[in-house]
């Protein structure tokens, strides 16, 4: 059963939450969010969608670099202010979505 956008959403708002309060996260962790950024890209008649669109670029670029644990925990705690805003924008859409 494929997953909705609002499961995307939710997923995505999970992980990216997750690594900025942790300050960690996993390679596998990077590569799902790359899915779910490309699966949300691919749905762009969804409003909310569309509202997110000028972020999704730069989840797909934070969560496409490569690195080991030790580059991956820097390369999170250097993109902080960027995993909270992209968190912040998911949970707005995230809130309008559930008052449909």
């Amino acid at each position: 059963m494929p997953l909705t956008t609002n499961d995307q959403l939710n997923i995505l708002y999970d992980l990216l939450t997750e690594q900025s309060e942790d300050g960690c996260g996993t390679t596998a962790e990077c590569q799902q969010i790359a899915r779910l950024v490309q699966s949300l890209q691919t749905k762009l008649a969804d409003p909310s969608v569309e509202n997110l669109q000028h972020h999704l670029s730069g989840i797909s670029e934070y969560s496409q670099q490569n690195y080991s644990d030790d580059q991956l925990t820097e390369h999170i705690y250097s993109n902080q202010a960027n995993l909270q805003q992209w968190a912040s924008a998911i949970e707005q859409i995230k809130d309008s979505r559930s008052h449909d």
